[in-house]
């Protein structure tokens, strides 16, 4: 039996690896443009794309019960390869629009297998401490995001195709790690495959009120995401792409950082209290960041790095929350399907932005900001509860 810490250890960094395909294609956006003709609304469709691969794998694997029927370990190693390969797949292909949209499609899809069900494994080795090490999870699945960025930004290679491929390598270590290191021992597991059975979740009122405080975060957290390096790029009109995309990078550097701080903090004051306070940090900026544009650039890039601190440093504490609403044999299909609702909200949000981006400019911040309005509202109740993490199926 392998120590759970070092087990842990092993998930966060698969999780990093096999994230990094989320966001590879927005790291070249600027070579998309200048070899492909891709404008920012075309970078919003391939977001998308990618958004609503991964709401149609989660649904599947919730409605259908595969993500709580087979070996966790085994479903996020099969899934990293395959979305390994879809994601170069982008890069080698030189087709149309089309073609670039069902390979984004399908990398998506091939993510609803790493990113819920590397929470179910985190849950399988340390159910008593969800809450804390779920920070390090979704922590790693932020820097992840972020590593073709950085990547991009450091100008290592001359073609943007290498981005790309190497998200690819990374996701094929992902898949090799979680292969060897198996479930936990408190892995639960159904003997056969039941439909729709994941649905009773809801009338869980703890289950329901985490699941709706994440649903207001997913409409703000990838828009923005998205929207980083044209934010960035907006303040500072001398920067080049290089450094634009390293300050992206520290963006998500941030948001991995408040998703481990989050965790820390939910061992003290709850998980219900920290995503809570998240929320609002994040809101507040929302609501001021189209006041800041007559700052230095150095000041409005501390704001956006602030607000990716915040943005993000919620979600591993909704998914405490939900799993611990759950039996231990229905976390990876309640996940998997909040997951699902949580990422369809997303699509409408990245295509209002990047559509309505030409003419809003710094004024899109404010049709993020009734998504984690909504978010305080739906978690309103938990706050005076002191509601902490517990393991799935107690309380």
């Amino acid at each position: 039996m392998r120590s759970p810490r070092f087990a842990i250890a092993v998930v966060v960094l698969a999780e990093m690896f096999g994230t990094s395909l989320w966001f590879s294609v927005n790291a070249v956006a600027d070579a998309l443009h200048q070899t492909r003709g891709m404008d920012a609304a075309d970078l919003g469709h391939l977001t998308s794309a990618v958004q609503f691969g991964f709401i149609c794998g989660t649904f599947l694997f919730a409605i259908s019960g595969l993500a709580d029927r087979y070996s966790a370990s085994r479903v996020f190693a099969v899934c990293a390869v395959l979305g390994a390969l879809f994601n170069g797949a982008f890069a080698a292909w030189h087709g149309g629009m089309s073609a670039a949209l069902a390979f984004r499609f399908l990398t998506g899809v091939m993510l609803a297998g790493i990113y819920p069900v590397g929470m179910k494994l985190v849950v399988s080795w340390v159910p008593d401490r969800a809450g804390q090490m779920l920070g390090w999870l979704v922590g790693m699945l932020v820097l992840g995001s972020g590593l073709p960025h950085f990547v991009r930004g450091l100008a290592i290679t001359p073609d943007w195709r290498t981005v790309i491929y190497s998200a690819s390598a990374l996701a094929l270590l992902a898949a090799a790690g979680i292969a060897w290191l198996g479930d936990g021992p408190f892995h639960g597991q159904r003997r056969q495959l039941r439909w729709g059975g994941v649905l009773h979740a809801f009338r869980v009122p703890r289950f329901r009120a985490a699941a709706l405080g994440y649903f207001g975060h997913m409409w703000e957290l990838y828009a923005f995401w998205a929207m980083v390096p044209l934010l960035i790029g907006r303040s500072c009109f001398g920067l080049d792409a290089d450094a634009t995309y390293l300050a992206t990078a520290a963006v998500f550097l941030a948001g991995g950082a408040g998703c481990v701080l989050g965790g820390l903090a939910s061992r003290h004051v709850g998980s219900a209290r920290v995503a809570i306070l998240a929320l609002a940090g994040s809101a507040s900026l929302c609501a001021v960041y189209p006041w800041l544009h007559d700052l230095p650039a150095a000041l409005i890039i501390g704001a956006v790095t602030l607000w990716g601190l915040f943005v993000v440093a919620d979600s591993p504490q909704f998914s405490a929350l939900a799993a611990g609403a759950c039996a231990k044999e229905d976390v990876g299909g309640a996940l998997a399907l909040m997951n699902s609702i949580g990422f369809s909200i997303s699509i409408v949000s990245i295509e209002l932005v990047t559509q309505a981006w030409p003419a809003a400019r710094d004024q899109i911040a404010w049709l993020l900001l009734p998504g984690p309005l909504f978010g305080l509202w739906a978690m309103r109740r938990l706050w005076h509860r002191g509601q902490s993490t517990h393991a799935p199926g107690v309380g």
